[in-house]
């Protein structure tokens, strides 16, 4: 509008008259179109867009539909783009999800066999995940030497050497060496050796014998004689090479000693005589557990990491017979019964306990689940018609032998897993390794299985291991070892330390401890430095 208040004459509707209260007659149009008021005026200039071309920005049209603009990084389209190929391009046919995994499980079978764990070279050997896909076999081509240029490499073969393999020839393994294989996995390789002096003595008799040629008698009923706590070391024995993980003496005699080290070897050695190493097993791939002796000592088990339990003859060294329990067994106890006396239990790391027949071969006699965690002891009570176990459910449970049926249960929220157990001389307690650094004892008289509260040892460090624990053979004394290398004395009565010794100066774990039936203060120690020593 100009000072007379008329517009100017060529101003249209769509445009917009702003005028400065003191201007006359300045004034600026601005308009207001949609295709101006949509574009952005600030921020920088885009070099490769035309300002100029009202088209820019909008939606096209084409043939196969309606395309947007969308933003994508580089790494998203190239794999969408390989993706695309491998599935045969865009004008590939529709196929059915059925029919996706078909063609999958076809793509699948071509693959090359992963190889066994066991195998390192040859036919069958360990690949994993590396696993190739069958291609054909590539053609041989003739390359001229001549042709080589001077920067590249070639070799030259001797045509007179024999031992000369061309490349790409694929070596086939010996004949039945892979069946030897899988049967090694699968069973283990069972190897002894005789470590003494001599196999049979004058009489033709083997370290079964019991002496009878020394100052003391090793045929005494056990507990017939009075003990005392040990005071002096007399022996050491430095045959294994890591941890001791199990230590077992000869039933009633006990002038043999049994050792099981964490590197999967057993060893028996002499106590009274010129205490050498006899004789080493050797079938366990993986750190051997526990060990049992059967009534007569004349067989021994052991398992093992290696998910097996094997039965060894003691004299000869042969592996009897193998069971695969497809677990870790923690715990193997044979039944002290004279007429189950070839039947044992095995604790194992799912929570189950399996009972076998050493006639039967693998086959599983019994199973007891009732546990919610890994079975960590085993006693045989009443009379060997029940036995008691623990688990790390912190649960004791009773069961009668032979029935899968749990008879009690004692589940407490005060009670701490029970680590390892021992029963004592007399037959009316077990006692437990706590969790809690202490010893607790429960009845195992005939329908009163309960906890002793009266009775509790305690003074040692056992916390996060299983340490071991035994009772003299007179009922007496209770004997445990320590995570600080100490071996402590209690008495079972007063529930009193009485002394404490110190068997590793390095400060080892003592796992390991058991007093001699036939002698009055010999004791045997064993830890985690792999030593056994001999206390008197």
């Amino acid at each position: 509008m100009d000072q007379f208040g008329e517009y100017p004459p060529n101003l249209t509707v769509k445009d917009a008259l702003v005028v400065r209260q003191e201007a006359t007659v300045d004034h600026a149009v601005v308009p207001y179109t949609g295709d101006d008021l949509s574009r952005p005026r600030l921020g920088p200039a885009n070099p490769f867009k035309d300002e100029n071309d009202k088209s820019l920005g909008k939606r096209k049209n084409v043939l196969t539909g309606q395309a947007n603009e969308v933003f994508i990084s580089e790494h998203t389209f190239r794999s969408k783009h390989r993706a695309v190929e491998r599935a045969g391009g865009p004008e590939r046919e529709y196929i059915s999800p059925a029919q996706a995994k078909e063609q999958a499980a076809k793509r699948r079978a071509t693959r090359e066999s992963k190889g066994r764990a066991t195998i390192a070279d040859g036919d069958g050997s360990y690949v994993g995940p590396w696993a190739k896909y069958k291609k054909p076999e590539y053609e041989q081509v003739e390359v001229d030497l001549d042709e080589l240029g001077s920067d590249e490499e070639y070799e030259i073969v001797d045509e007179d050497d024999e031992d000369v393999v061309p490349s790409g020839t694929v070596v086939q393994a010996p004949a039945g060496s892979l069946a030897r294989r899988i049967e090694v996995e699968e069973q283990g390789e069972e190897t002894t050796t005789f470590h003494g002096a001599s196999e049979y003595d004058y009489q033709g008799r083997t370290y079964m014998h019991v002496p009878r040629d020394l100052d003391i008698s090793l045929q005494k009923e056990a507990g017939s004689i009075t003990n005392y706590i040990p005071k002096k070391l007399m022996h050491t024995w430095r045959h294994h090479t890591k941890a001791v993980t199990s230590l077992r003496l000869f039933p009633r005699s006990s002038h043999l000693g049994l050792s099981a080290c964490a590197d999967g070897t057993i060893k028996i050695w002499d106590v009274y005589r010129s205490r050498e190493l006899l004789r080493t097993y050797s079938g366990h791939s993986k750190a051997v557990t526990d060990l049992s002796f059967n009534n007569n000592g004349t067989r021994f088990l052991s398992g093992s990491f290696d998910r097996r339990i094997k039965l060894w003859d003691t004299e000869t060294g042969q592996c009897v017979n193998r069971f695969n329990p497809n677990k870790t067994p923690h715990v193997i106890r044979f039944n002290p019964s004279a007429e189950n006396g070839h039947e044992f239990l095995a604790g194992l790391s799912d929570n189950r306990i399996l009972q076998y027949d050493t006639r039967a071969g693998n086959e599983t006699v019994q199973e007891y689940d009732h546990h919610l965690g890994a079975i960590n002891t085993l006693e045989f009570v009443d009379e060997n018609r029940r036995f008691m176990s623990t688990s790390d459910d912190r649960s004791l449970r009773v069961w009668e032998y032979g029935i899968p049926v749990e008879i009690k249960t004692i589940s407490e929220p005060d009670m701490f897993a029970l680590t390892n157990s021992t029963q004592h001389p007399s037959g009316k307690y077990v006692l437990f390794q706590c969790s809690d650094n202490s010893i607790v004892a429960y009845s195992a008289a005939s329908d009163k299985f309960r906890q002793n509260r009266k009775k509790s040892w305690r003074g040692h460090n056992t916390a996060g291991t299983a340490i071991g624990l035994t009772c003299s053979p007179d009922g007496q004394f209770v004997v445990s070892g320590d995570t600080a290398g100490y071996v402590c004395f209690w008495d079972f009565k007063t529930c009193k330390m009485y002394h404490k010794i110190q068997a590793d100066s390095a400060g080892g774990s003592v796992n390991c401890v058991v007093w001699s039936e036939q002698e009055t203060s010999k004791v045997f120690t064993a830890g985690a430095k792999g030593d056994i020593r001999m206390w008197d």
